[in-house]
């Protein structure tokens, strides 16, 4: 085959609309723009005006802020983390960090880190070691025998 020879599959191109290019074309004589007034001339800009009245974008307050340090976190689950170890995505021999969950699929990226909530049953001995997790999910790792280690955020390479 030639670059010569190459073309686009039937379909894949769309001839562009020539407006005002007679009655034949269905958009000839005004061009779609319908009869007189503002919107049927050029150099329109009327979205958000108001006929000189205050615009409603600006007699409405502002509210809130968005915190520029805030961290971002891939929240997990403990139920999410026993569904895995159920699956043997997951091996509960090994200490459990960050880099695992994503090497399983559980976490697709880290982020500013991951973030362990306390949701779902945990009935696997692990040894955790994430970034953030809450005191209760502490607390039901313990319970099924294992360790939670909460570290400083190590920005990891995407």
């Amino acid at each position: 085959m030639k670059l010569n020879q190459l073309s686009d599959n039937p379909g894949a191109t769309k001839r562009r609309k020539r407006i005002g290019r007679g009655p034949g074309s269905g958009t000839g004589k005004m061009g779609g723009r319908g009869i007189k007034g503002q919107k049927s001339r050029s150099g329109v800009a009327i979205n958000g005006y108001e006929g000189g009245q205050m615009p409603l974008y600006m007699r409405l307050p502002k509210r809130g802020f968005n915190n520029i340090n805030a961290k971002t976190y891939a929240v997990v689950n403990l139920g999410l983390i026993q569904k895995f170890i159920d699956a043997k995505k997951i091996d509960i021999k090994k200490p459990v960090t960050e880099q695992s969950l994503v090497e399983s699929g559980l976490v697709r990226r880290i982020k500013d880190g991951v973030r362990i909530l306390a949701k779902g049953e945990l009935t696997s001995k692990l040894d955790i070691t994430v970034t953030g997790a809450s005191a209760s999910a502490i607390e039901a790792v313990a319970k099924a025998g294992g360790s939670l280690n909460v570290t400083k955020a190590a920005k990891v390479a995407e």
